[in-house]
Formats: C-alpha cells, structure tokens, sequence
C-alpha cells in the first residue's frame, strides 16, 4: 500500500475533524505513504469525489470523521476490493467502536491503517444501501429524526434531550414483521435491525451482534411504561438490558419491516419510510482493523 486518499468532513465532532486531519494526514505521511487529500462541499461532491479516488487507484480509501462519512464511504467502495480505514472524528463513532479502534488518539488510529491488517466486514444492505451499525425503525428512530431538526445542543446533550422530547408524545407501534419469510406480527417501542452491536454512541441495542458472521440480529423492544424506559435507558450503555422481560432477540438473513408513520434510519443516517426489507450481505467488504495479519480483530 503506497497511494490512499483521506476523504475529510472537517465540521465533524463540532469542528474536530479539521484539526484530526491534519494531525492524520502528517503522521501517514512520515510513514511513508502518498496521501491525497479529499474534502466535499456537500456529500454528493464528497461520494463523488471518492469514487474517483477509487477508480483512479488508489490503494485505500481513509475517512477521517463520524458515522456518517463511514457511510457514505461504503457506499462507494462495497463490492470492491479497495479497503476502508476509519480516524474517528465524529460524535458518535460506533463503526471505530465496533472495530476496536482509538477514538481519541488520531495517530494510535492512523496506526492502525499504517499496519495494513485488514478484516472482512458484512453490510446490512436496505434496497441498495449498506449499513454498518443499526438500522432503527421506531421510538429510536424518531428520536434520531427529532434530533436532527434541532440546531442545540451538540454531541450526545442533543440526543438525550430529543429523546426526553419524543417521549412525552411517544405511544407504542404496530409492527408487521418477516423474519426470514415468516410473518410475526405485534405492538412495540422499536425494532432494531443490527449489524454491529451498538448506536447513538455507544447505545448497544443490539448486544452480542458480531459484523462477520452473515447474520442481523433483530431487537425488538415490546411495549413498557415511559416511566420504565427512562429506567432501562442507562442499561443501554452496557448491554444489560437483554435481562429486561421487555427485550427479544432474533438472529436472521433478512427481515422485512412495516410499520405506519415510521421513517428508517442506519448509521445515523435517513434511509426512508417503511416498509424495508433488511438483508444481510456477508464479507461486502474490507476494513482496515487492529490484529494479526490474516486473522480476525475485536472490537468492544
């Protein structure tokens, strides 16, 4: 690996990702590297911007910045055996959570890039478009719709406060269900569709996924007081809401989702109302990770 281009949000993180490119982008080059820098005016200039890269030969793409410029990335590069290399900036960060990699220390990220040790990573593909993390559809996802139309505060306060908002109003849905072709249908808070493990930095929702094993797992979270989900919210963070009578879990290839007045969201981003069918998409592509040449990293 000579040649990478660095595709860069410099707003991420509240205006960190500027000052984490530039210490990235140093430090690659001390290693060795040709580094090409790439920076969109908007996502359309930055997805179009990295497929040129892609195409032009470069040996990786690079993104340094949150979830949402990992997925705008991987929409460019699946399929392909161009690899991805993550220098977390963002809010949220769960793709470099889920990886195992630093998400304060930009050169200990870098480092792992400069290493090379790449790992397969399945996608959870929602007509066309790959996922990484969750795919919300429910409570969660309103709270990700409501949080994106306010301007204060910034980071993780923005999402807490959006979530004390929906709730007052929040009633539970009715879902109509296909898990792989078998109908099941029932009321609930959410159904959470996971590739990886967690969301909303760090929420892990979808405790005990693992993103190489070809399989979604589907959460579903049926119906409790509001005074019980305030309760249980915090046990979100550490996986252990799985002993709530509240949770269920099922493992699939594929899900189909419907549910009326519900708006999905994966990766943090807007992908579009229900109904959506989710599929699992096994080794669509390859990421830079920490471990052994040949071998499988971890992440927590």
């Amino acid at each position: 690996m000579r040649r990478i281009a660095v595709l860069v949000n410099p707003t991420a993180g509240g205006g960190r990702g500027f000052r984490v490119a530039e210490q990235a982008v140093t430090y690659l080059e001390q290693a060795g590297l040709t580094v090409r820098r790439l920076q969109g005016r908007d996502s359309d200039e930055a997805a179009a911007l990295a497929g040129q890269a892609v195409e032009g030969g470069s040996d990786a793409l690079v993104i340094v910045g949150g979830d949402g410029l990992v997925h705008l990335a991987l929409q460019v590069l699946r399929g392909t055996e161009t690899p991805l290399g993550v220098i977390p900036a963002g809010t949220g960060n769960d793709v470099a959570r889920l990886l195992g990699i630093d998400r304060k220390d930009a050169r200990a990220a870098a480092d792992v890039i400069v290493a090379g040790h790449t790992r397969a990573l399945d996608l959870a593909d929602v007509s066309g478009t790959g996922v990484v993390t969750v795919v919300a559809t429910g409570f969660d996802s309103k709270v990700s719709e409501r949080a994106n139309g306010m301007t204060w505060p910034r980071g993780q306060m923005r999402y807490n406060i959006a979530t004390l908002l929906e709730l007052r109003v929040f009633e539970p849905i009715r879902y109509a269900l296909e898990l792989d072709g078998a109908p099941y249908e029932l009321d609930a808070m959410l159904v959470a569709i996971g590739n990886g493990p967690s969301y909303g930095g760090g929420l892990r929702i979808c405790e005990g996924a693992v993103i190489d094993d070809g399989l979604l797992d589907v959460v579903i979270i049926k119906p409790v007081s509001k005074l019980e989900l305030v309760r249980v919210y915090p046990r979100l963070f550490t996986g252990t809401h799985v002993r709530h009578p509240a949770y269920e879990r099922h493992r699939v290839h594929s899900v189909s989702v419907a549910a009326p007045g519900i708006v999905a969201f994966g990766d943090g981003e807007r992908l579009g109302p229900l109904p959506i069918t989710v599929s699992s998409v096994p080794s669509a592509m390859r990421v830079f990770a920490p471990g052994e040449p040949g071998g499988n990293a971890t992440g927590d």
